[in-house]
């Protein structure tokens, strides 16, 4: 009776341990492994303070030259890169060779104001994301956690300067997916999804737990990335990929009935 005992307690010990191990696995899986790299001691500690706040994002090195960054990758596994390619110390070449370390890394390019050229050439060596260091807060937060979760992301102000200076658009679509089946994102579908329901982008930020900026960000990315200038073209876009059922609009009930 003794023995019997003793092994239903080491039974339910083993079935704690393998729930805390599960757990903490699961845990592990929701962080998001991130470098800073950026000659700026105080560009770095910026960072780090709105970082701080969010749980989720582990710091895991800082870099200030190209040579630093290539020992923490050889070190460390990341999910994001935070670089300023254009800083003193590291180049586009410094992109390049990062992915040849950690293929599986996702790059955010965090920078002053570039040219068009300068931007499309970044995509080109394997930056995944692009945002200036004039964005706000939550928009560089919603940079790292978007990217991470597999969009692909640009504040309003990369947009612009890509339309401005009439850089091709083939340019930036073979940069920035490298060569993906898929031109669309999950996140950019569930906007698309929402705004084809109706919902405003105030709505449809509450809903993504996303800032109102970013949610603008997407929908402006959608509308240059499916060459539509406005809401109405998204609806059909959605309606044809099946996104949406053509019968919520069909037999909505109208405000007379």
């Amino acid at each position: 009776m003794r023995a019997s005992g003793y092994i239903s307690i080491k039974r339910k010990e083993i079935k704690v341990i393998s729930y805390l191990e599960s757990f903490y696995l699961t845990y592990l899986r929701s962080m998001i492994r991130l470098i800073i790299a950026d000659n700026s001691q105080i560009v770095q500690t910026g960072l780090h303070s709105i970082f701080s706040n969010y749980e989720n994002i582990e710091i895991i090195g800082d870099a200030s030259s190209s040579e630093v960054l290539y020992n923490l990758l050889v070190s460390f596994e990341a999910d994001i890169l935070l670089i300023d390619f254009t800083a003193p110390g590291f180049s586009v070449d410094t992109i390049t060779k990062t992915l040849r370390l950690q293929p599986k890394l996702k790059i955010v390019a965090l920078t002053a104001d570039q040219s068009g050229a300068t931007i499309v050439n970044a995509l080109r060596a394997g930056v995944t994301s692009y945002i200036r260091k004039d964005c706000d807060v939550n928009e560089i937060l919603d940079s790292v956690r978007e990217t991470a979760a597999g969009s692909v992301f640009f504040c309003g102000n990369i947009v612009d300067r890509i339309r401005k200076e009439a850089i091709d658009v083939e340019d930036l679509a073979v940069a920035t997916y490298d060569c993906e089946p898929t031109t669309i994102s999950n996140r950019e579908n569930e906007v698309i999804t929402l705004i084809a329901e109706g919902y405003t982008n105030v709505e449809i930020a509450e809903k993504l737990f996303l800032s109102t900026h970013t949610v603008n960000t997407h929908r402006k990315n959608i509308m240059h990335k499916l060459g539509v200038k406005n809401t109405a073209a998204i609806v059909m876009y959605a309606v044809k990929k099946e996104l949406v059922s053509p019968n919520k609009f069909l037999f909505a009930p109208s405000a007379n009935s």
